[in-house]
């Protein structure tokens, strides 16, 4: 699919990935962009730094109805959506046991699992639902849906239960959903991406990052977030790429601690 003047959301597009993502789609490809997210001031002012081609909706992607009516805001200013990247996602801590060896509350699985897995299907579900009303383009394509994983989903790390089995999660949407969908014109692929320099991750301790980047092959150092961003794009254009996962981890698999 060609990626000039087309419609794509962006969850969790307020900042990070997301949002380097955005914006290189706004400026390298004349993409225009729907920032979801929630967090309200930082996604008014990424919009208004990325200029007329963009707008901020806030969004819960757990929710049924502020997904739908995102998406309607979305096609109602641009008149349609081509494709949604689901980089929104939670990260924290979660064990089988506790220090004291007992089972910890539910509520911390329940929420990242909300987010993580229930979230990016909510999208997907609703943008797909957008995307079938397109014309298909070279008579073939409607939309593609990249969904954000992790390398966690593979290498899970000690204290990773719940991130790690939300973004396996992810990548077991990925055939189902490309069968199902690919008779509306609909692509479904996914990212697992490595260690990313951020500006969050960028605030680290330098030796915070020397040890992350000693995790890494080659090359050895964190992923530009230009780099993740660019390999969105090569999905989007890419009409013969469905159904897979890409590890974008400059092949650097986690220890378990």
């Amino acid at each position: 699919m060609r990626i000039q003047d087309k419609v794509v959301v962006v969850t969790g597009g307020a900042s990070g990935l997301g949002l380097a993502t955005a914006r290189y789609l706004v400026e390298e490809k004349g993409a225009k962009v729907a920032l979801f997210d929630v967090n309200e001031d930082a996604g008014q002012r990424a919009a208004a730094e990325l200029g007329e081609k963009a707008i901020f909706v806030r969004a819960d992607i757990t929710s049924d109805d502020s997904v739908r009516q995102a998406v309607a805001a979305t096609a109602a200013r641009f008149g349609a959506v081509h494709a949604c990247i689901n980089c929104a996602a939670i990260l924290g801590p979660s064990k089988v046991l506790d220090k004291e060896g007992r089972a910890p509350p539910l509520a911390r699985f329940a929420q990242m699992a909300m987010v993580n897995l229930v979230g990016v299907f909510n999208v997907m579900s609703q943008c797909a639902e957008q995307m079938a009303k397109n014309e298909p383009e070279a008579g073939e394509e409607r939309g593609v849906v990249i969904n954000i994983s992790s390398g966690a989903a593979f290498e899970g790390q000690v204290g990773q239960c719940a991130y790690a089995s939300t973004k396996a999660g992810v990548i077991g949407l990925n055939m189902p959903a490309a069968r199902e969908l690919g008779v509306y014109g609909i692509r479904v692929n996914a990212i697992a991406p490595g260690l990313f320099l951020t500006p969050m991750a960028a605030q680290l301790d330098p030796k915070v990052i020397e040890a992350l980047k000693a995790q890494t092959e080659a090359p050895n150092r964190l992923g530009d977030p230009r780099e993740f961003a660019h390999c969105c794009a090569f999905i989007i254009e890419n009409a013969y790429l469905n159904g897979e996962t890409i590890r974008l981890d400059a092949a650097s698999r986690l220890r378990a601690r």
